[in-house]
């Protein structure tokens, strides 16, 4: 019978020879060896999750990148109240290039694919856990975070950027709320307003606001430059974050008249 050493086969085969009156022995090795054992795949990485209320308190959203190259995964997602965990209810899972996927955006750009998930009917006030877990053939690996919906209010960029020059000296910005927001009546948004130009290689930057309404006349800015406006929207009491800034629209200052100091009225 041939020994198994490790992963290797060996074996010995041994010859007794009588040569001039002496015993040789000849021994004969023959190495095989053998591929040791497939290991399975790692199971799949853990989701990286993010989770935001477009539209508060009825629209709450969380979304993760779907890892490049990883095996065929499919996703459980659940949430629950902090003091009732034992009651866990499903999130609605949207599909990377999905139809619905196209209609819910993420409140930042990426160019990998996103999972989408909608958490409907969350109480004001109240901790919720979330739990998204990765499952594969090779195993599984879960995300656990607790937030509570007035933190994580983050609202859909401003729509329709408008920026006009009244007089020589004059920039009335104007744009729309984001028609996500549905309870402005409710729950209104105040702005911010960013704008930035070059200056000798570097760029300039000046952050103007909060503003309620949705129109700001801009005096003093310098003559002969051109700028970038974009608008930022925010729920009115401060609760979460602000929104991603809105599309840049650009517009020029003709060059006439002598500079003021930047200020706003």
């Amino acid at each position: 019978m041939a020994p198994a050493l490790g992963g290797v086969c060996v074996t010995v085969t041994l010859l007794v020879c009588v040569l001039g009156g002496r015993a040789v022995d000849l021994q004969r090795l023959t190495a095989a060896s053998v591929d040791p054992p497939s290991t399975p795949s790692d199971p799949p990485p853990t989701p990286t999750v993010a989770c935001w209320c477009a539209s508060y308190p009825n629209v709450t959203l969380c979304s993760w990148p779907e890892p490049a190259g990883s095996p065929p995964t499919r996703y459980v997602a659940t949430y629950s109240e902090r003091r009732t965990q034992l009651l866990t209810r499903p999130c609605r899972l949207i599909r990377p290039g999905s139809a619905s996927s196209d209609l819910v955006p993420a409140p930042w750009a990426s160019s990998q694919k996103l999972w989408r998930c909608q958490l409907p009917d969350l109480k004001l006030l109240t901790d919720y856990v979330l739990n998204v877990t990765a499952v594969s053939s090779a195993g599984s690996s879960s995300h656990l975070s607790s937030f509570m919906l007035e933190d994580i209010v983050k609202p859909d960029p401003p729509v329709e950027v408008r920026v006009s020059l009244p007089d020589s000296r004059n920039l009335l910005v104007e744009w729309s709320p984001p028609p996500t927001w549905t309870n402005l009546d409710i729950f209104p948004l105040k702005y911010l307003i960013r704008y930035r130009w070059e200056d000798r290689g570097s760029l300039k930057s000046v952050n103007l606001g909060p503003f309620e309404n949705t129109r700001k006349q801009l005096k003093g800015l310098a003559s002969g430059r051109t700028y970038l406006f974009q608008v930022c929207a925010m729920e009115l009491l401060g609760l979460g974050a602000c929104s991603s800034w809105s599309s840049p629209v650009e517009h020029s200052i003709p060059k006439a008249g002598p500079l003021r100091l930047p200020h706003t009225s």
